[in-house]
């Protein structure tokens, strides 16, 4: 099968377009012939090095072992399945829950042991992988490359909601909002939760596409005067957070929290450090909340509120798989809404 794969820390020039035995499926475990694989951060993060310190990066302490084969948000058709794995389930078309982990029921994200695909196991940047039978779930729309924009970015984005505890009539901001967690988080905040969302992109032009999301404003994180629009759209201080950027906008994320506002971060694209005042944080009484991934009743509620059509899947631009480099490089550039999706030769 052709595959690409990571083949160190470091830049583009570690993904290499590859010749790999397919993979067989032990005990538990199908094969899954992968008909769409949408890229995160999380690869790219992986790849870069930018989860770690002292040489090592990725989910686990002891960082990737390479080469691996990247790719968390994948879609596919069961090819073959392994021992103890009912035969009738060859042949569906199937959506892959991204991680393992022995974690108990809701604390499943969160184990020592969480162990990712793309970083602690070959991904989807391949025509065929692997994985739990377990773990592989009914596709939510009927497309491959719709279905595949939501594993990760659409977990994450649920798991933010939910523990920022977003509530019917609040105002949010969204920092990062055409990204593709970003343009996921204005969708289940107003749509799924009944919040008034106040948008952050770079490019006004998309403000149309981004109330059509649900957003109730749209603003430029360019402006001079950022603050002060923010404070005029709410008429006031807003609720909480949900950010993707990390530095670039924490100073004002947190001006414009109103007392006892929450702020929620799974992303840092804008800057991994910040400075802080603790004065404005106790003074504020504000929450700060770390989040990322989510748990497996979190995966089905997002499923279950994708397939009724409450969130879509908002998908910039397909790229062949073996144009990974270019898919990658094109994911970094600004000015984009939505997912970028790898699609193996035999979509063709």
């Amino acid at each position: 099968m052709k595959a690409v794969q990571v083949t160190g820390y470091g830049g583009l020039e570690q993904l290499e377009v590859v010749d790999k035995e397919i993979p067989q499926p032990k005990e538990n475990e199908v094969l899954v012939q992968v008909r769409a694989c949408a890229i995160n951060n999380t690869e790219i993060w992986m790849r870069e090095g930018a989860y770690g310190t002292g040489g090592k990066s990725g989910w686990r302490p002891e960082g990737v072992q390479f080469p691996r084969v990247p790719g968390s948000d994948i879609t596919g058709k069961i090819a073959v399945v392994g021992k103890n794995v009912d035969e009738g389930r060859i042949g569906e078309d199937v959506v892959l829950f991204p991680f393992t982990s022995t974690g108990e029921e809701g604390k499943e994200h969160i184990s020592e042991d969480m162990s990712f695909i793309g970083s602690e196991y070959d991904g989807g940047y391949a025509e065929y992988v692997v994985w739990p039978a377990e773990l592989c779930d009914p596709m939510p729309l009927s497309s491959y490359e719709e279905s595949a924009v939501f594993s990760v970015s659409g977990m994450t984005a649920w798991h933010m909601v939910e523990q920022t505890k977003v509530k019917p009539g609040e105002t949010i901001m969204v920092t990062g909002a055409n990204g593709g967690v970003g343009s996921l988080n204005v969708q289940i905040a107003s749509k799924a939760f009944g919040a008034n969302v106040i948008a952050l992109v770079g490019d006004l032009s998309l403000e149309e596409k981004m109330k059509e999301l649900g957003a109730t404003h749209v603003l430029s994180y360019k402006s001079n005067q950022l603050t002060e629009e923010i404070l005029e759209a709410n008429g006031g201080p807003i609720d909480a957070v949900l950010d993707v950027v990390g530095d670039a906008l924490f100073h004002t994320s947190l001006q414009v929290l109103k007392k006892g506002g929450r702020f929620c971060t799974s992303g840092s694209a804008g800057g991994q450090k910040t400075e802080l005042d603790f004065r404005t944080l106790y003074l504020k009484h504000i929450t700060l909340i770390g989040s990322v991934l989510g748990t497996r009743a979190e995966f089905k509620r997002l499923m279950d509120s994708v397939a009724k059509g409450d969130i879509k899947p908002v998908i910039e631009r397909t790229f062949p798989l073996q144009e990974a480099r270019e898919a990658q490089k094109y994911f970094k550039e600004a000015g984009k809404l939505g997912k970028i999706v790898l699609l193996p030769e035999h979509n063709a």
